[in-house]
């Protein structure tokens, strides 16, 4: 019998901003960095605990994992299936 546990989620290098107010002509666009660079791996039978200051970008991460928000960048993979490969739309 085989020890190794199956990847339930595997996040790399998350991303999640939000723009700033409405973009100018002649001025780059202005980002809240929520989530800048996140990466984690849940495997099976295994607990995950999240904990931070009010306003750190905790509610944002379980948003974006959930895919209420579409990630800014990164890679996420659910049971071996990225993004990507499901219809969200």
């Amino acid at each position: 019998m085989s020890n190794e546990k199956n990847t339930l989620i595997k996040v790399s290098n998350l991303k999640q901003y939000f723009p700033i107010g409405k973009k100018q002509v002649g001025k780059p666009q202005a980002f809240v960095r929520a989530n800048d660079g996140i990466s984690l791996e849940i495997k099976e039978g295994e607990t995950f605990g999240l904990v931070g200051e009010s306003g750190c970008g905790k509610s944002t991460l379980g948003r974006t994992l959930l895919q209420l928000y579409h990630q800014t960048a990164g890679r996420t993979v659910y049971y071996g299936r990225t993004v990507e490969d499901f219809d969200l739309k």
